[in-house]
């Protein structure tokens, strides 16, 4: 089986007869998946291959960008314009609709970001972002550096003014992010914690709380990447295995397997039924039950 049921309930979300379709393979290591609503494309990165591929039905997989600048995670804000965040660079960067690349983030306090990971756009329009360390520690998918910050953070952009706040930075390493419903809680996944914080979220766009929500447990490789929420409000997160799935009381519900590490995933297709993921060196899909968020 593809999928391992810990509560019944995970039934009504992912079928039992679940299957993995290969798109393609043969990448270094890839992430970042997001499926373009209007255009019926996914564009997703491959972090040691220093570029971003975009795959469609009609035309397969080609190069969308290279060099990238070791994109990471990436999200589309509410006009439709990339944003992605840079391990080799350490910055976030918008994809204007002409093609051309803006920085919208490099710097907070006079220092250099550590690696920008992950990124979700609020309902204001407000732009969060995670800053954990991966990117500068050498390796396949970093550039050896030194961080000049000395702490891991999640940080609020605006992206028009361009001003930066740290919102929280009591994490090891920061990772995947997530929206509740309503945009007023905000989960967390800390990959060396094994496990994902959810934070309140003011109207002012501060954070509050941050308790644990759900530790990630299981056989496998993998470790809470990844995070997304669908449009009933069960959390997804990379873990052990493959993709966890939860209740949002916190409960894992079940397990959708993966070959290989998966760190990150999305839904698209008209009924945001299809579920792509990002897995080492494939890019897989299969269909689902609940639909995803369509990202604009």
């Amino acid at each position: 089986m593809n999928i391992e049921i810990r509560d019944e309930r995970f039934l009504s979300i992912v079928p039992r007869d679940f299957a993995l379709e290969t798109l393609a393979e043969g990448f270094g290591f890839t992430e970042g998946p997001i499926w373009h609503p209007v255009e019926k494309h996914l564009t997703f990165s491959d972090i040691p291959g220093n570029r971003m591929h975009r795959w469609s039905e009609a035309d397969g997989v080609s190069v969308f960008r290279e060099p990238s600048n070791m994109t990471n995670g990436n999200t589309y804000d509410h006009d439709g314009r990339i944003l992605s965040c840079e391990h080799a660079t350490s910055r976030v960067s918008r994809t204007e609709h002409d093609g051309s690349v803006v920085v919208v983030a490099s710097h907070y306090d006079g220092k250099e970001l550590n690696s920008p990971n992950d990124i979700v756009v609020r309902q204001d329009g407000m732009v969060y972002f995670t800053d954990p360390t991966f990117g500068r520690g050498g390796g396949a998918v970093a550039v050896a550096r030194e961080t000049e910050l000395d702490f891991t953070g999640v940080y609020r952009l605006d992206p028009e003014s361009r001003d930066l706040t740290l919102l929280s930075s009591d994490f090891n390493q920061p990772n995947g992010l997530a929206f509740t419903l309503d945009h007023n809680g905000l989960y967390v996944a800390d990959t060396p914690r094994m496990h994902i914080r959810r934070f309140d979220v003011a109207e002012d766009g501060s954070l509050s709380g941050g308790d644990v929500f759900a530790e990630s447990t299981g056989e496998g490789a993998g470790a809470p990447d990844g995070l997304k929420i669908d449009s009933l409000g069960n959390v997804f997160c990379a873990g052990p295995g493959g993709v966890h799935v939860y209740d949002p009381d916190g409960t894992c519900l079940g397990v959708i397997k993966t070959p290989a590490f998966c760190a990150n995933f999305t839904w698209g297709d008209d009924d945001c039924k299809t579920f792509f993921l990002t897995s080492s060196t494939c890019l897989y899909r299969g269909r689902v039950n609940v639909p995803g968020l369509a990202l604009f």
